[in-house]
């Protein structure tokens, strides 16, 4: 279940443009050395890994040993040039392998091919850094399942992707002596513009059916509201889910140039990017710390600068009591076709094994 956290900030506060600038333009979140963990004789799996802040966390878990990196990339040419990028930087030690393995977020088919690819690993994964998202910038629904990109990619694959690793790490557990099994680590990655949406979707019934109007659609409006879309599952799947399986977190890297995101938004935002942004590597930091560092209280929350802060205000609101039961039902009718309630009731037995 996850833990019950006192926070020293309101959400409100923490949510202020204030608070976001004094984040942005202070000093940096500290980084994890091998000698607070060595993740030798470990996997983990980065999605959207091809370069910004994913190639940097990728860096970064080699540095500390990491033994195999699987590449999640939708672009198996551009996830090659990351790994060469990554074994010419510094060189690999002799036990550390990087693999790049194809995963399309746009298509629930990949996703599960993916799925089913990390459940042949031996020994199995024990990080997943979920970084893939995008910004289009313009209005389209994807051709084979007919929601809007942004809910596709930031929201709904990543709930699938989600459930179908935590499938995996179930079946681990069960067959596993308790005394060697180690909880999977997954970390959402969310965004300071979470705290912003509006959110004008949350009344409409079926609620994700309205994401695909385009009469709903507003460029940073969309993307903020996934990702806040992103963090109410979080805090929901982590009530479902004991930590001895896995501590699922969200964590937010805050604002980073470098970002395709941040190219995608266009020149004027690119160039304020560019004035208060963060460098990659900074950024994927509190990435890394929330996926290793941080411990059983990061269960169902939210990392930011690697401590434990406020979800967006929504999330804590007498809407969200009633929105995230609607969002729940129909997110898990839309992921129906790959057991996901099976996956769910699974997870549940857990609980009181």
């Amino acid at each position: 279940m996850s833990q019950t956290v006192s926070f020293d900030i309101t959400p409100e506060k923490e949510a202020s443009k204030l608070q976001f600038l004094r984040r942005q333009l202070s000093g940096s979140p500290p980084e994890v050395s091998r000698q607070d963990v060595d993740l030798t004789g470990q996997t983990a799996i980065v999605t959207g890994a091809n370069g910004g802040i994913g190639l940097e966390c990728s860096q970064q878990l080699l540095d500390l040993g990491l033994s195999k990196l699987i590449l999640a990339v939708r672009d198996e040419v551009k996830g090659e040039a990351a790994r060469k990028t990554l074994t010419t930087a510094k060189a690999l030690e002799p036990s550390q392998t990087i693999e790049v393995w194809k995963l399309d977020y746009a298509s629930y088919e990949s996703i599960m091919g993916f799925a089913q690819r990390v459940e042949g690993l031996n020994p199995r994964f024990n990080i997943a850094i979920l970084n893939a998202g995008i910004n289009r910038g313009v209005f389209a629904l994807n051709p084979t399942t007919h929601h809007e990109e942004d809910l596709q990619t930031n929201y709904l694959s990543t709930v699938l992707l989600v459930l179908l690793l935590l499938r995996i790490l179930k079946k681990t557990y069960a067959t596993s002596s308790l005394s060697k099994f180690s909880p999977g680590r997954i970390v959402v990655v969310s965004s300071d513009m979470a705290a912003w949406a509006k959110f004008n979707e949350k009344n409409d019934e079926p609620l994700l059916k309205a994401f695909d109007k385009k009469s709903n659609w507003d460029k940073l409006e969309r993307y903020a509201t996934t990702k806040l879309l992103g963090q109410l599952f979080v805090a929901d799947i982590a009530k479902r889910v004991p930590p001895s399986i896995a501590i699922i977190n969200c964590a937010n890297p805050g604002l980073c140039h470098g970002s395709a995101l941040a190219r995608e938004l266009g020149t004027g935002t690119a160039l304020f990017v560019r004035a208060i942004g963060r460098p990659s590597a900074i950024g994927a930091r509190i990435l890394v710390n929330a996926a290793i560092k941080q411990d059983e209280k990061s269960h169902g929350q939210y990392v930011e600068d690697c401590k434990l802060r406020p979800m967006a205000p929504f999330v804590y609101s007498k809407e969200a009591e009633q929105v995230t039961p609607r969002l729940w039902e129909e997110t898990i009718e839309e992921l129906s076709f790959a057991g996901v309630q099976d996956i769910l009731e699974s997870l549940s037995s857990a609980q009181v094994d």
